[in-house]
């Protein structure tokens, strides 16, 4: 029947009660039937007048009573047909932005029950047959239009947070179509569609606005969903942008119409996505032109805040840069501020090595792209900076970072000097962050010189140009006679000019003082003093670990003197970082093999002769009895089973026991008897050892750091568990926290690295003390 004019809220309120009350099918049927009058499209369809009421006044409210009185008695009273037709099509032909709010609070305030299962139908469908993109062209409109703010912020949110309610209130039964990964490219189609619809109106002459659609990418991108929605809306855009001004056009306004809050996620989404700078100049325009978050985004955090991104990213990103004239002076600042960067010695010092390689390799590909006028007009600038940057990298103590200061300044000279000899360092460099030449489709980017990006490999050198000696006439040396006395030695290295014999005496000293020790403790002071003071007159390979090695023999031989002598020493004036360094190894070494258990020969067979019994040597009757009686004892035992007799270890007194040693040493004593004052003396020295890992643990330099941490992983080993909580409770906790910190905030990876180590031991420390009963 055809309802009355102008009283639309009424027919609405009949049919509700009628759907709540009624068990007659035929009274439901046309009280659906009146109410869908209303929707338009039908033959009997209300007055335009009445149907625009219906839909802006009544039609939220009709569909929650038509959901909440929602049951299978009178659901049942319906054909299929006329469910499709009656109840369905409210929700699929109805204003979607309406439909979708109250299908969604609906899901979320119901319990299980048949209607919920319904309602997750519709909603499975209304996705199914493009709800999503009616919906945000009618926002579309109604910002056109200038429509409720806050009713598209309550839309936005539900939009784009539909999987995660839907993931809550389902669980284990969710549908697969409200799955993140199949939600949010769906999403992107629907976007594709929207965006299909504002390009034929503006063809036809109509305004139309874009900002809703704007708005939903970058809260879906801030969400973390940017992967799932721009692997479908990328490529998509990257056809239809490839020949058509429009659709440039209106993807220039999709990205510009994103909240400033949300731009990064959807510009680093870009960057990414894009198969080369020219698509992502038609993708992006000149966005960092006009908007200047996303300037600082893109010139300063993908840049300088961060290095994650692959090379590929890089060039993409300055390759944009480079693209358009308007644009251009933005890739000249970033240059300028990159090598402000890679010449801060703060940076060197203190920035992972990682993030060094990343900002080298951006210097490198802005310098591909600069053309001749640039490179003439700030010269001068990059040449100052150059400089400054190639010092701070060559005072660092790590090779890494010195081969990347050496690579980009040779780069970086060989760019601007357009006359005179190019800066060249004469080593070998390895491992160098070449940049490969800019992907580019076409366009201004072929204008990049592969040339010069290609000489960037020149650090790779060959030896086929180095020509051999002529070694025809060389005669070999006569054989020198070493010396035999470890005073002869001392006199060869303290006066003796002939070089020869200093070489050869360097080379049998380690040997002759472990086989002479009674000898060399008469002169182990005298020896360990001119060993230490010892300089290299002439080149010997491997002097350094010659001299090393006499000193720790000498050590070893007569071990507490000379101790004392070393560790004396090491806080005296008038010794280089490298003597300091020697007498810290020398220790180590020492007390290493020191702490080693020995036998008083090598391993031998285990053997049943009784150690009370002493037999004369070279008596052959001592021999013969000893073989008679162990053939008696054979042949009288009944054996069960044969066991192989194997070499017994080898075992002997820990000689370091008695040896005074500073905190280095701290772990090694781990062998000596009696093991209880082992225990004191450890628990002394870990302590000692914490007090100064807690004065340098600020320390600047990485290597610093690195041996700090490995001086408390010695602690946890070395010390019992149960004196680390008695005796240094306070310490421990204070180095945990130390540790944490370290371990989330340092920016060097090995220090990093080692923290995390040493947390893990002091959990498992702990996790041992609680498995013992109390």
């Amino acid at each position: 029947m055809d309802p009355e004019p102008f009283e639309v809220g009424h027919v609405v309120r009949e049919a509700i009660n009628i759907l709540s009350s009624s068990r007659n099918g035929v009274q439901i049927s046309e009280a659906l039937g009146t109410i869908k009058c209303y929707l338009g499209g039908t033959e009997n369809q209300a007055p335009l007048k009445e149907r625009e009421e219906f839909t802006r006044v009544h039609f939220s409210a009709f569909l929650r009573g038509l959901v909440s009185n929602l049951s299978p008695d009178w659901i049942e009273l319906l054909t299929s047909d006329q469910q499709k037709e009656l109840w369905d099509s409210f929700f699929l032909e109805g204003p979607a932005d309406q439909v979708f709010l109250v299908l969604l609070d609906s899901i979320i305030s119901m319990g299980p029950s048949f209607c919920l299962m319904k309602v997750i139908s519709i909603l499975e469908q209304f996705l199914q047959t493009g709800g999503m993109s009616a919906l945000m062209w009618e926002v579309c409109h109604q910002q056109a239009q200038a429509g409720l703010p806050t009713f598209q912020e309550t839309l936005l949110n539900k939009v784009v947070c539909l999987p995660d309610h839907l993931c809550n209130k389902l669980q284990g039964n969710n549908l697969p179509i409200f799955f993140p990964q199949n939600y949010f490219p769906l999403l992107a189609t629907e976007i594709i569609q929207v965006l299909q619809r504002i390009s034929d109106s503006l063809r036809d002459g109509l305004d139309c606005s874009i900002s809703f659609v704007s708005q939903v990418l970058g809260k879906v991108c801030m969400h973390g969903r940017r992967e799932e929605i721009l692997k479908v809306l990328v490529p998509r855009l990257m056809d239809l942008t490839k020949v058509d001004c429009i659709w440039q056009r209106i993807c220039w306004r999709l990205v510009e119409c994103v909240p400033d809050r949300w731009i990064e996620a959807v510009v680093c989404g870009f960057v990414q996505k894009a198969p080369g700078a020219d698509v992502l100049s038609r993708l992006l325009g000149n966005l960092v032109v006009k908007n200047k978050k996303a300037q600082f985004v893109v010139t300063q955090k993908l840049l300088l805040q961060q290095y994650s991104y692959a090379t590929a990213v890089l060039q993409n990103l300055l390759g944009y840069l480079a693209l358009d004239s308007l644009r251009r002076y933005l890739l000249i600042k970033v240059l300028k501020e990159l090598l402000e960067t890679w010449g801060s010695s703060s940076a060197v010092k203190h920035s992972p090595v990682e993030q060094q390689l990343y900002v080298s390799k951006a210097i490198l590909i802005c310098l591909s792209h600069l053309k001749e006028p640039e490179i003439e007009s700030n010269g001068q600038e990059l040449l100052t900076s150059m400089m400054g940057g190639m010092k701070c990298h060559l005072d660092s103590n790590l090779p890494r970072v010195r081969r990347l200061g050496m690579i980009v300044a040779e780069s970086i000279s060989s760019r601007i000097t357009t006359d005179g000899p190019c800066l060249k360092f004469q080593v070998r460099l390895h491992g160098n962050p070449h940049p490969a030449a800019p992907a580019h489709e076409g366009g201004e980017g072929d204008m990049v010189k592969s040339t010069w990006t290609n000489s960037c490999l020149r650090f790779f050198h060959s030896d086929d140009d180095l020509i051999p000696y002529d070694m025809s006439e060389d005669k070999e040396l006569k054989k020198m006679k070493v010396p035999v006395y470890i005073r002869d030695c001392i006199e060869v290295l303290t006066g003796s000019e002939d070089m020869d014999k200093w070489e050869a005496t360097m080379k049998v000293l380690e040997s002759l003082i472990r086989r002479n020790s009674a000898t060399t403790r008469e002169v182990s002071m005298e020896l360990a003093k001119v060993l230490l003071h010892l300089e290299e007159k002439t080149y010997i390979e491997g002097f350094v670990e010659l001299r090393k090695r006499a000193l720790v023999a000498v050590t070893i031989t007569d071990a507490v003197p000379v101790v004392q002598y070393l560790t004396s020493q090491f806080y005296s004036l008038n010794y280089s970082l490298c003597q300091r360094m020697d007498i810290l190894d020398v220790l180590a070494l020492a007390a290493q093999e020191l702490s080693q258990p020995q036998a008083s020969g090598k391993n031998k067979p285990r053997s049943t002769q009784s150690p009370c019994i002493q037999t004369v040597p070279g008596s052959d009757s001592s021999q013969n009895w000893r073989r008679i009686v162990d053939e008696r004892i054979k042949s009288k035992t009944r054996r069960l089973a044969k066991v192989r007799l194997g070499l017994e270890p080898a075992c002997g007194p820990n000689k370091f026991i008695n040896i005074p040693c500073g905190s280095v040493c701290e772990k090694l004593p781990i062998h000596c008897v009696p093991f209880n004052r082992v225990l004191q003396a450890a628990a002394a020295m870990g302590k000692s050892l914490l007090e100064f890992v807690w004065a340098l643990r600020f320390h600047t330099d990485s290597y610093v750091r690195q041996g700090l941490l490995s001086a408390v992983s010695s602690i946890l080993l070395s010390v019992p568990s149960e004196r680390l909580l008695e005796d240094m409770t306070d310490e421990f906790l204070e180095t945990q926290s130390w540790l944490a910190d370290v371990a989330e905030k340092d920016p060097d990876g090995d220090c990093r690295r080692l923290a995390w180590q040493n947390l893990l031991l002091m959990e498992n420390l702990l996790k041992k003390l609680r498995s013992v009963p109390s």
